[in-house]
């Protein structure tokens, strides 16, 4: 009885961040004079078309890949050099270990709005502007911090023995690493690149400042000037076909990882 209040919040919290998705998936079945008459009705005739518009016509597809290139090439770098990074600073005592480490974790409270006019001309003075690799490079350095942050409460809870015993058969670190401790260490390696994944996924403001070329805009900034131009066309329908389009990712991973995600949380806090 005393959960029941507990339950409740969190039914109604569910609702009110479950609805717009959901609004809006339904909302990309209908045409267009149902969405503007009857928006909180089912379609009457579910419009499939909407999403082969939106991908095509709309350059959805195009804006869904270029997101899926650097954002898959951002996390990729993320995990590699920060559980590199967290292992050393775990597992690795030095002088200055703690300076690093805090050094990091400082960062991670630096607002990324005040670090745009430099990053801007950094970017371009590297003839990165506009490119694949610029976002992928800013996107790894923005990541890193949380992801050593994270890793590093799973990697100095790993049992040393284990390490130690790889060491005398004649493993290299290299191989204790790779081989042993990332294997071990997987429950926070899935959950944090989840979230790095969210979080660089639904990223705008980067990709706004520094990737103005509309032949490689990632997928919100195409969203963005979708719904700008909704103003002359008036193509709602493909407008929440696109904004479905693009939480199936975030949805899906959630969904798959849900276990692995409740688990690496668990497991951090407790570490």
């Amino acid at each position: 009885m005393r959960r029941i209040p507990l339950h409740l919040a969190l039914l109604g919290w569910t609702l009110v961040t479950g609805f717009p998705l959901l609004w809006a998936a339904i909302s990309a079945l209908k045409t267009d004079r149902e969405i503007l008459t009857s928006p909180w009705s089912l379609p009457e005739s579910p419009q499939w078309t909407n999403f082969a518009r939106a991908w095509t016509e709309a350059d959805i597809g195009r804006y869904f890949l270029n997101s899926v290139l650097v954002v898959g090439g951002a996390l990729g770098l993320t995990m590699l050099l920060g559980a590199l990074a967290a292992y050393a600073l775990a597992r690795y005592p030095f002088r200055g270990n703690r300076f690093v480490y805090y050094l990091f974790v400082a960062s991670m409270f630096f607002p990324t709005f005040l670090a745009l006019v430099p990053l801007f001309f950094t970017v371009q003075q590297l003839g990165l502007l506009g490119t694949h690799l610029g976002l992928i490079l800013v996107y790894t350095a923005f990541a890193t911090p949380f992801t050593i942050f994270f890793l590093h409460a799973f990697f100095r809870g790993l049992p040393s023995a284990v390490a130690e015993a790889a060491f005398l058969d004649g493993c290299s670190h290299a191989g204790v690493f790779f081989r042993i401790m990332l294997p071990m260490a997987r429950p926070g390696l899935i959950s944090v690149a989840i979230f790095n994944f969210l979080g660089l996924w639904n990223q705008y403001l980067l990709p706004l400042v520094l990737n103005p070329d509309p032949d490689n805009y990632v997928l919100a900034q195409g969203l963005a000037a979708l719904s700008t131009s909704q103003g002359y066309r008036g193509d709602w329908s493909g407008l929440f076909a696109g904004l479905t389009i693009a939480m199936l990712p975030v949805l899906a991973a959630y969904v798959v990882f849900q276990r692995q995600i409740q688990a690496g949380a668990t497991a951090g806090a407790l570490r």
